[in-house]
Order: structure tokens, then C-alpha cells, then sequence
């Protein structure tokens, strides 16, 4: 389950790609799987990075020969050279940084002149939902330190060069599921998850098996009214 449309980048030979807060590797698995140099994934738990690289090794490897890498490491300090990347992700990371001006002043420092970053947050109505019915929510250790303003986080990228050339929003059906896992956060945690939340939680996962075609179509109605992730791209000014 991508956040990132891979098809609204214009992904070429000899480009080295960069995601930072990769996760368990999803959009690494997904830029391999493109015709690039290079794909490389940064996070800062070594739990993630080791489902991230056995996933690749069990469903990805095999399909392609772009050379993957994973590292250890945090989005404010990033382990590269000045405009090492042609393309750079970050996806659902910056409403986690008490800094995060800083580090898309990394981000920024890593793409080439003439890049490409794409960034997501979680978007601020359906965010908004979520701390509403659950302090945890948002509380608990690791988690959503603020809700992004989406003309807000546009500006703070532009301001250090970027240019703004596509968005949209993405995983409307996610949007429930949140809000309904925070509705019931006590019982979830507890391991006592009420029908519903559970009933939902299968759906998902047959539908990021599945990906069945109406269900698809269903999303892309619903994710400009109830998107929960708003996703820009940039292009950072000056040439290649």
C-alpha cells in the first residue's frame, strides 16, 4: 500500500531515490521495482529496517537488479553527501519531529538541484478526528506531535526552494479505521478490539492483499472528501 504515486514521478535511468523514514519498506519494495540506479531506505528503528529487508529479500529481490540498501539513521542528521539523491521520500514522518523545519532542511540538502521530493502527513481534518476521541492517540511516546496545516507545510518547503508540482490525497478507507481504533484505544491496547474494529481491520487487510478494482475505485471517490494522508510533490529549483 503505496502513499506515493509512483506514476506521477518521472523516475529515469541513472536516478538514486532516497526514503527517509522508510518504515517496513514499502516504498523502497515499490521504487526497485522502477527502472532507476539506486534505491535507498533510512529509518530510525532497526525493527523496521529488519521487516523492511526481509520483505525485500522475499518478494523483491528476485525481481529486480537494482541495488537496495537499507541504514540506520534520523531524518535530522541525514548520512549523505549535498545533493546525493535525484528523488527523496518522506512519508508520514514530519508530524513525528518536535524539529521538523530541520529536517526538511535535510531533505532539502540531499535532493540534487532539479529533484524531486515527495512528501506526505496525515491530513488535518481527518488528523483532527483522531486526537478529538483519543489523547493516547496522539500522546503516546513516538507519536503525532502536531497537525499539519497543509498550506502550512507547503510554505515551509517552498520557502527553501522547491516548487510545488502535483498533490493529492490518498487512503481514504484508512480514515475510519483510525477513527474507530481511537474510539476504542483502552479495549485495543488491552487486546480487547470490539467487533467492529476488528471486522474493519480484516477488511483492510484483504483489501492491501486483494486490491480488488471496485474497492479501488470506491478510495478514489472518497479520497478527496475524507483522504487521510495529503501527499505533495516537489521540484527543487535549479538544474540537474
Amino acid at each position: 500500500m503505496e502513499t506515493i504515486d509512483f506514476d506521477r514521478l518521472t523516475l529515469t535511468p541513472g536516478m538514486r531515490v532516497l526514503d527517509v523514514g522508510c518504515g517496513e519498506g514499502r516504498h523502497v519494495h515499490a521504487a526497485a521495482l522502477e527502472n532507476v540506479a539506486e534505491v535507498v531506505g533510512l529509518d530510525l528503528e532497526r525493527s523496521n529496517l529488519t521487516a523492511a529487508r526481509e520483505d525485500y529479500e522475499t518478494y523483491i529481490a528476485g525481481e529486480t537488479d537494482v541495488p537496495v540498501t537499507f541504514l540506520s539513521g534520523d531524518a535530522l542528521r541525514l548520512p549523505f553527501a549535498d545533493g546525493a539523491f535525484d528523488v527523496v521520500c518522506c512519508t508520514e514522518v514530519l508530524e513525528h519531529l518536535p524539529d521538523y523545519e530541520s529536517a526538511i532542511d535535510e531533505l532539502r540538502r540531499v535532493c540534487a538541484p532539479g529533484g524531486t521530493l515527495a512528501v506526505s502527513v496525515p491530513r488535518a481534518g481527518p488528523e483532527r478526528v483522531c486526537w478529538a476521541l483519543s489523547d493516547d492517540y496522539h500522546e503516546v511516546e513516538g507519536g503525532h506531535v502536531r497537525i499539519f496545516d497543509r498550506e502550512e507545510l507547503r510554505a515551509a518547503i517552498e520557502r527553501r526552494g522547491f516548487r510545488r508540482v502535483d498533490g493529492h490525497f490518498a487512503h481514504a478507507l484508512h480514515a475510519p479505521y483510525w477513527w474507530l481504533k481511537c474510539l476504542w484505544w483502552d479495549r485495543d491496547q488491552r487486546g480487547d478490539a470490539p467487533l467492529p474494529l476488528r471486522a474493519y481491520d480484516r477488511f483492510l487487510e484483504w483489501d492491501v492483499l486483494e486490491s480488488p478494482r471496485p474497492v479501488r475505485l470506491l478510495e478514489q471517490a472518497l479520497d478527496p472528501v475524507v483522504g487521510k494522508s495529503v501527499v505533495y510533490y516537489f521540484e527543487l529549483e535549479g538544474r540537474a
